[in-house]
C-alpha cells in the first residue's frame, strides 16, 4: 500500500498559523459545534452534493465534537490535501496560497453561543465543516487548488489592503466580545471610511466575487433541482436551510454575471448561481485567468502593481523575476513603461528561486530596471550567446555602453553575467550611470547596478516569486489561552456530555440536579435544556421533560432568534 505524505506548511506561511490548543475548547464550545452539525447534517444529507456526507468521515469530522486539525491533516492526505490551523483573517494572497498548495486553512476559534446563527469572523465550523467535506470530489478539489493558484496572484489596490485590515480588526472586536461600544463604533467607522475610498474593481475584488458565488455560496447540478456545495451554505444553520427555497433566486452560472455581481456578507443572499458541474467552474477560472496581470504583463499590469502599494512581482521576458513594492514607472511618449522602480526590500529570482547574492539584504533600498530593446540589435539581449555579447562589448572586465531604443543609456564596467535556462537575465556593472536624456536614473556612487535583462514585462502578480526567501519567516503564532468564562454553566454542559457519552442507569435522577441549577442560575440558556430534552426523548413523558419543554416554549416567546433555534432543535429531537 502506498504511503501518502501529510502536508506541511511552507516556512513563509507559518506566521499565519496558530496552535489549536484542542484541550481548551469548553463543553459549551462542543455543544455549539454539535448543534450546528446536527442541524446541517439533518438538512444536508439530502440536499448537499453527494461528496458531503462521505467527505465528513474522510476528513475526520465528527458531528458530536470539534475536529482536531492535526487529525484532519492526516485524514485529508489521501485526497491530496492537508489542513493547518490559523488565527482568524489572513491576507487573500496567503489564503489562496494555502489552497494552491493543497492546505485548507482552518480557523481555530469557534463562534460563541450567542453568535450560533451567524458569526462576524471566520470560525472552525465554517472552515472545517463547510470547506473540507466537498474536497473529496476530485473535480472540485482540482478546481479549488487551481483557483488558489490564480487567486494568490490577484492584485489588489492599496485602498483594499487598508479595508481588509479594518474589517479584520472590526470582526475580531465583535467576535471576542470584550470591546467597548466606543471601540466597536470607531472600528466600524474605520471600515466604512476605508470602503468609501475603494473606487475601482480590482483583480482581487473579482477573484473575491468568483470565490464567494462558487466556493462559499455555490449550487451545482440542475437549475430546478440543484445540490449545495458552497461552504457558506454547508456551515450556516440559517442559509443552508433556506438556499433551496423559492425565496432565493437560482441563476445559471455565467462568468460575466458572477464577476459583475457584488455581495453583502451581513445579509442572506437573495440569489445563488448554479453551475452544471465542477468542470464548468474550472474552465471559467482558466478563462478569467487570461484577463489577469499575471497572464498579460505589460504597462497596465505594472500600473496595478504600483497602485497596490504592496509586495508584487514583475517578470521580464528573459525570465528574471523582480519582487518588491513597485512605486514608480518612467514612461515613453506613448505611455508605455520603459523603467520601473521598487522601494525598500527587493529580491531577484528566476523560476521562482532566488538568485544567489540577490536577496533583500543586497537590494534592501529598492531596485531600478529599464525595459526594452537595445538599439541596433536584431534579437533581444537575453537571447545573445557569449560570443554575440562580446561582439557588442558585453564581457566581464569590459567598459560597455548599452543604448535602448527608448532613449535609456547604461554605461559601466561589467562584473558579472547571470544566465538562467540559457537566457541572459542579469548584467552587473560597476561605476555605472543610467540616464534618460538629462535625467539620471542611477548614479555610480550608489554602488553596483544590476541590470535586469528583458525587452518586455510578460507577467505581474501579487506576492513574491520565492516566498520562502523573500518573506520574514516566523513560526506559528502562540495563540492566547482563552479565559475560563461561565465556569459553572460550562460544568453543567460537561456533566450532560458525560451522561450522553457514558450512558446512565437513571437519566431523570442524573439530570434533575442539573436542571435545578439551570433554573436557579441560568434561566436564559436554551441549548443545554435542548440537549437534556434530547436525552429524555425516548422515555415516556416525565415531569422533568415537560418542565424543560415548558421553559423552552417560554424562551421562544421571549426572543425571536431563540424561537428559531429551539424550533429547529426540537424538530430533530
Amino acid at each position: 500500500m502506498q504511503t501518502v505524505e501529510k502536508k506541511s506548511v511552507p516556512k513563509h506561511l507559518r506566521k499565519y498559523t496558530a496552535e489549536q490548543h484542542y484541550e481548551h475548547y469548553t463543553a459549551i464550545n462542543h455543544a455549539v459545534w454539535r448543534y450546528v452539525m446536527r442541524q446541517n447534517h439533518n438538512l444536508l444529507k439530502d440536499t448537499a452534493h453527494e461528496a458531503y456526507t462521505d467527505g465528513l468521515k474522510a476528513s475526520s469530522i465528527s458531528i458530536d465534537k470539534i475536529p482536531n486539525v492535526d487529525e484532519m491533516n492526516e485524514s485529508l492526505a489521501p485526497s491530496g490535501w492537508g489542513a493547518a490551523t490559523i488565527d482568524g483573517f489572513i491576507p487573500g494572497v496567503a489564503f489562496f496560497e494555502f489552497q494552491a498548495k493543497g492546505i485548507l486553512p482552518v480557523v481555530n476559534e469557534i463562534r460563541k453561543l450567542e453568535n450560533i446563527l451567524y458569526t462576524p469572523a471566520p470560525d472552525i465550523i465554517h472552515e472545517a465543516a463547510g470547506h473540507a467535506p466537498i474536497l473529496a470530489d476530485p473535480e472540485y478539489s482540482a478546481f479549488v487548488k487551481r483557483f488558489g493558484e490564480i487567486g494568490m496572484k490577484a492584485l489588489a489596490t492599496k485602498e483594499e489592503h487598508d479595508h481588509f485590515e479594518a474589517v479584520r480588526s472590526y470582526s475580531n472586536l465583535l467576535e471576542k466580545g470584550n470591546a467597548t461600544e466606543e471601540e466597536i463604533n470607531r472600528a466600524k467607522q474605520e471600515v466604512d471610511e476605508c470602503e468609501a475610498k475603494i473606487t475601482e474593481l480590482s483583480e482581487a475584488q473579482i477573484v473575491g466575487r468568483f470565490y464567494w458565488w462558487t466556493v462559499e455560496f455555490g449550487l451545482v447540478g440542475d437549475l430546478d433541482d440543484p445540490k449545495i456545495y458552497g461552504a457558506g451554505l454547508l456551515s450556516s444553520v440559517g442559509e443552508g436551510s433556506n438556499a433551496l427555497s423559492d425565496e432565493v433566486e437560482k441563476m445559471p452560472f455565467d462568468m460575466d454575471e458572477v464577476i459583475n455581481t457584488g455581495f453583502d456578507i451581513t445579509k442572506p443572499q437573495p440569489h445563488l448561481f448554479v453551475c452544471k458541474d465542477f468542470k464548468q467552474l474550472l474552465d471559467a477560472a482558466e478563462e478569467f485567468a487570461k484577463t489577469m496581470s499575471f497572464m498579460k504583463g505589460g504597462t497596465e499590469s505594472l500600473e496595478k502593481a504600483v497602485r497596490s502599494a504592496n509586495t508584487a512581482t514583475a517578470v521580464f521576458s528573459s525570465g528574471l523575476q523582480v519582487t518588491g513594492v513597485f512605486t514608480d514607472l518612467l514612461k515613453d511618449d506613448h505611455g508605455e513603461a520603459i523603467y520601473l522602480k521598487t522601494t525598500g526590500e527587493t529580491a531577484l529570482a528566476a523560476s521562482d528561486q532566488q538568485l544567489e547574492n540577490h536577496g533583500t539584504d543586497v537590494h534592501a533600498d529598492g531596485f531600478g530596471a529599464p525595459i526594452g530593446q537595445i538599439a541596433g540589435l536584431e534579437i533581444p539581449l537575453e537571447d545573445l550567446s557569449d560570443d554575440q555579447l562580446k561582439d557588442i562589448g558585453v564581457q566581464v572586465g569590459n567598459n560597455t555602453e548599452l543604448n535602448y531604443e527608448n532613449g535609456i543609456q547604461v554605461t559601466g564596467t561589467v562584473t558579472d553575467l547571470v544566465r538562467h535556462n540559457e537566457k541572459l537575465v542579469l548584467i552587473s556593472l560597476e561605476d555605472c550611470t543610467v540616464t534618460k536624456g538629462d535625467e539620471v536614473l542611477f548614479n555610480p556612487e550608489w554602488g553596483t547596478f544590476d541590470l535586469a535583462v528583458g525587452t518586455e514585462i510578460t507577467s505581474v502578480y501579487a506576492g513574491a516569486a520565492d516566498g520562502e526567501n523573500y518573506y520574514t519567516v516566523d513560526e506559528a503564532q502562540e495563540t492566547p489561552i482563552p479565559e475560563k468564562t461561565q465556569v459553572e454553566l460550562n460544568d453543567l454542559y460537561a456533566r450532560v456530555r458525560t451522561i450522553r457519552d457514558n450512558g446512565s442507569n437513571d437519566l431523570v435522577a442524573d439530570l434533575q440536579p442539573i436542571h435545578n441549577e439551570l433554573q436557579e442560575d441560568h434561566p436564559k440558556d436554551w441549548l443545554l435544556r435542548l440537549e437534556m430534552v434530547e436525552l429524555l426523548s425516548e422515555l415516556t413523558e416525565t415531569g422533568l421533560k415537560q418542565a424543560l419543554l415548558d421553559e423552552l416554549n417560554e424562551l421562544k416567546r421571549e426572543d425571536e432568534e431563540f424561537n428559531t433555534l429551539i424550533e429547529r432543535g426540537l424538530s430533530i429531537v
